[in-house]
């Protein structure tokens, strides 16, 4: 192995273990020398790769988070353009798909889950580099597709008011699989996912008010 390919081995490995930690414990509670033991890196690794303990936390987001997310938003792109015609029903079941059946394994989907939530507690530098990077561009995109199909005089507020909710029930079907379990008796393999898909974007369309207006084609 050359200098440089160790040396990007050991930035990843740290990457890696870091995010598990920050995920499951969040920031304050895990240390840099938590962190190197995990990497099987010696104490100075953190520092000399990254500055600090959080730089490594900003780089967790920048290097992982965001690019999960931009995997997210591909697929509800990719599946959206894929409809026979657009609506607020087809950007409902894109959303829901793109989360519950999408890319990300369920390791991902869980570790991306953690991080947000504990962000979204405390938020830190991490969650402005995200809103950013991800949230205000990927909601002003759906803003605008759903926005001819509004019943007029609903608001600008209420819109996105309509839009983080539909977003609240796809996260919540997506983080919370042993509360749906366990309260509906239901695993979460292919036909309970496709069921659920089906569940979000019906409650969804409803919550949004939208109009089947034709299609936007």
């Amino acid at each position: 192995m050359t200098p440089k390919e160790k040396h990007d081995f050991t930035k990843e490995r740290l990457l890696n273990e870091a995010e598990a930690l920050f995920a499951q414990k969040g920031y304050d509670a895990v240390s840099v020398r938590q962190i190197t033991a995990a990497a099987h890196c010696n104490l100075a690794a953190v520092n000399y790769h990254f500055g600090s303990k959080q730089n490594l936390y900003l780089e967790v987001f920048r290097a992982r988070w965001v690019p999960r997310a931009r995997r997210l938003q591909e697929y509800f792109g990719k599946f959206f353009a894929a409809q026979d015609s657009h609506s607020p029903t087809t950007v409902a079941k894109s959303l829901a798909e793109a989360f519950l059946i999408g890319p990300l394994s369920d390791e991902e989907r869980q570790r991306h889950h953690q991080l947000m939530a504990r962000e979204l507690g405390q938020p830190t530098e991490a969650f402005e580099l995200v809103a950013e990077q991800v949230m205000r561009p990927f909601i002003k995109g759906l803003a605008e597709t759903l926005r001819s199909f509004m019943p007029e005089g609903q608001g600008e507020e209420r819109l996105m008011l309509n839009i983080l909710s539909m977003f609240a029930t796809v996260l919540y079907f997506s983080f919370a699989h042993m509360a749906v379990t366990r309260i509906t008796g239901r695993e979460y393999d292919a036909a309970f996912k496709a069921r659920l898909v089906e569940h979000i974007t019906e409650f969804s369309v409803k919550g949004l008010g939208g109009i089947e207006k034709g299609a936007l084609l």
